[in-house]
This record gives structure tokens, C-alpha cells and sequence, in this order.
């Protein structure tokens, strides 16, 4: 048996890391309409979590309180460490957002749509960076082409393109391969397994597309109704419900059939 001695009085302890994401009792109403009631859970750095749920269960207002665009009526939000909306200003440069159904400026190019977002983050030496994000993400034919005029996998690279311009630290998705023909999604998905496991960054993702969540996620929190419904590994939550892949566990809370009921 090996004996470690007590740290000397005078010595303290190291603080834990805080999480990247910690929302505790979470509430907003909507009139009269809950649509977040009482959420609470904390996301690991490092970690790539799905927030599941249909259409109407609360998990882009989730997201948008966590972003710190809407105010809760309740709760407590951290995100790396900062309350949230009161210390946006020390977080907001460290985090970022992409979704396929927010577009950009059609008649800018690519190359200035990347280049007034790069600058409203401060990013240095900027223009090396959008050539090392037209490398990596392929976007080197249509650079000077106006985003009104790119296709939807187009787009998407683009729009993923804009979200890592300042290499944040948190990186909150909202289906990020909608529309995507199976081979760019897939490339999408392997893109952010390399840039999460390269920074260390944090991916909270929200998507109806669960063989992408199986492969991407450490972790699931399924919401319905503005609650969680459930939160643990996909491979954990699929055996407490008796099925083989996350879609059969997503019908079923979505069809009120509960786990155990099914046993």
C-alpha cells in the first residue's frame, strides 16, 4: 500500500478547473409558456456533449441563454469559469456559434463575410488565418464568390469557417450537417473531432441526427418539454432504454414511452 503524506498546512490545494458549461436550475418563461424549467448540468473541457430533444423541447433557448442572447428568468449560468450575461465581455472572444439556418450576407464573398468577423473578434494576423481556415476547410475556389451564390455544403463549410475564426475555446453547434449529402457531412465531422482534439475545445452540439451524435459524443442530454428528460454516454442511455441506437431512444421519449416501461 503506498502512503501519500497530507500537503503541508501552509500549501493550497490547486483549484479544480471549472467546467466549460455549468447552468444550474435553469428557468425561462415565456407569458405563460416554461419554456426551460429547472435545467441543471455541467459540461466538462474537452468534451463533446449532444443536447437532444424535438422541435419545442428547449434546447435552443438552452443555447441562446448560454451565448448569453436571451435572459433567464431563473438560474445560474457559468460558461469557462464567467457568469453568464453579467461577464459576456471576458467569455464572448473564447466561444462561438454555428448553424446552417443563419446566413450570412449574400451579396458579401466569402473572404469579406470572414474578414468583418475576424475583426469584430480581434483575431491577429487575420488574413493568414482565413488562408489557414480556406485550407483546411477547402474553401479556396470560391473565396471571392458571394455567398449568395455557394451551394449548401458550400455554405456550411463557410458557416464552420466563420464559427473557428478565433479558435474558441467552446464551440456551440446547432445541426451542423443539415442538408449535407453524406460524404461533406462526414467531412464536416471528422473536421471537428481534429479541431477538438487539436485546442482541447469544448463542442456543445444540438442535432436531430443521431448516428452523428453516437460517433461525436462523450456524452447526451436529451430534453422534452423544457426539462431533462435524460443525461449520461449514448451507449449507457441506450442500454437503460433496451434499444441499439440512439434514433429508437429519441422515438420513444419523443412518443412518452419511457425506459421503464420497455423493459
Amino acid at each position: 500500500m503506498t502512503l501519500v503524506a497530507d500537503a503541508p498546512a501552509n500549501t493550497p490545494a490547486a483549484a479544480p478547473k471549472s467546467a466549460a458549461i455549468d447552468v444550474e436550475h435553469l428557468v425561462k418563461v415565456y407569458k405563460t409558456t416554461r419554456a426551460v424549467d429547472d435545467v441543471t448540468f455541467r459540461i466538462a473541457r474537452g468534451s463533446i456533449t449532444g443536447l437532444l430533444g424535438g422541435n419545442g423541447a428547449g434546447k435552443t433557448t438552452t443555447i441562446a441563454m448560454i451565448m448569453g442572447l436571451v435572459l433567464p428568468t431563473s438560474g445560474r449560468i457559468h460558461v469557462l469559469g464567467h457568469a453568464m450575461p453579467d461577464e459576456s465581455h471576458s467569455v464572448l472572444g473564447r466561444m462561438n456559434f454555428e448553424s446552417p439556418y443563419v446566413d450570412m450576407p449574400m451579396r458579401l464573398t466569402v473572404r469579406q463575410n470572414l474578414t468583418i468577423f475576424g475583426r469584430l473578434y480581434a483575431v491577429p494576423d487575420l488574413r493568414a488565418r482565413i488562408a489557414q481556415l480556406a485550407s483546411d476547410l477547402d474553401l479556396a475556389e470560391f473565396l471571392d464568390r458571394a455567398n449568395g451564390k455557394l451551394s449548401a455544403g458550400q455554405k456550411t463549410r463557410v458557416a464552420l469557417a466563420k464559427a473557428l475564426i478565433n479558435e474558441p475555446e467552446l464551440l456551440l453547434l446547432d445541426e451542423p450537417t443539415a442538408s449535407l449529402d453524406p460524404d461533406t457531412a462526414d467531412w464536416v465531422r471528422r473536421h471537428l473531432e481534429n479541431y477538438r482534439k487539436r485546442h482541447n475545445a469544448t463542442i456543445l452540439l444540438a442535432s436531430h441526427n443521431m448516428l452523428e451524435v453516437e460517433r461525436l459524443c462523450d456524452r447526451v442530454i436529451i430534453m422534452k418539454r423544457g426539462r431533462i428528460e435524460d443525461d449520461d454516454g449514448p451507449g449507457q442511455i441506450m442500454a437503460r432504454y433496451g434499444r441499439g441506437t440512439l434514433e429508437e431512444v429519441f422515438l420513444d421519449v419523443a412518443r412518452g414511452r419511457d425506459r421503464e416501461g420497455l423493459r
